[in-house]
């Protein structure tokens, strides 16, 4: 079987994808001396990509097509969680002000799959898509605390326990005791776990036994007090977890 273009493996498609990713745009000789690879299979690789629609050239300058964000966006439209979860978390950050979330997991990894803002959300760097530690975050917690023992040790192992800033939870022991209180009580928190002067506090989504994704509001510390943190959105959070379930559910 002949091929127009030779491309040796996924692997080192993949590679190069990120690599240009990483580079914010790369040239020509960036790539080949990033992927160590000769000239004649970087003009293949780049080439096929080209053709394909998934890389763009301007200015002698390779950057990542749109055509990515057509097929996330058309994934993420069709996950059943999504279509149960988004318009409640735009009633989140419309009620409370604040930066909401919805995560779920994914190969080990949190990826947030809608956020909304509020009126007076911080500016953060939050985005659908973004792919952050489970262990570092509220609704990763939340995910965590409710996924099979097995599990978690796997994705552990694998992803290990980040120290995102010098609040993160790094020793495993500290981390399962959070996860017996999480279930226990109902919710996550993160005190500056992962952005340092962020506070945030999220409940898992689960639908017959199953842990579905977890919805999340995040803000200041001078916000989201100690009180709040403790009674009002909890309760806001709870119900807003149950029209998701329902949802989902019956979707």
């Amino acid at each position: 079987m002949t091929q127009d273009v030779p491309v040796k493996t996924a692997k080192k498609t993949l590679e190069l994808i990120e690599t240009i990713d990483h580079l914010n745009g790369a040239s020509f000789m960036e790539v080949m001396n990033e992927m160590k690879m000769p000239k004649s299979t970087v003009h293949d690789y780049l080439q096929t990509l080209l053709e394909l629609g998934y890389v763009i050239e301007e200015g002698g300058q390779y950057y990542l097509g749109t055509k990515f964000l057509e097929l996330g966006e058309r994934r993420r439209r069709r996950m059943k969680i999504y279509q149960a979860a988004e318009p409640e978390i735009q009633k989140l950050a419309t009620e409370t002000g604040e930066h909401s979330s919805l995560m779920i997991e994914e190969n080990g990894i949190g990826v947030l799959l809608a956020t909304a803002t509020g009126e007076h959300a911080l500016q953060l760097e939050v985005y659908p898509g973004q792919r952050l530690p489970l262990s570092t975050s509220a609704p990763g917690k939340a995910i965590l605390a409710h996924l099979p023992e097995e599990q978690v040790e796997e994705i552990l192992d694998e992803h290990g326990t980040p120290a995102v800033t010098p609040n993160s939870i790094t020793n495993r022991e500290v981390l399962y005791e959070e996860f017996r209180t999480i279930r226990d009580r109902g919710y996550a928190t993160d005190h500056g776990e992962r952005v340092e002067g962020v506070r945030a506090i999220a409940v898992p989504i689960i639908s017959n036994g199953t842990v579905h994704g977890a919805v999340g509001i995040g803000g200041p510390v001078q916000r989201l007090t100690d009180d709040r943190m403790a009674d009002e959105l909890p309760t806001l959070l709870l119900e807003t977890a149950n029209v998701i379930e329902v949802n989902y559910k019956y979707s």
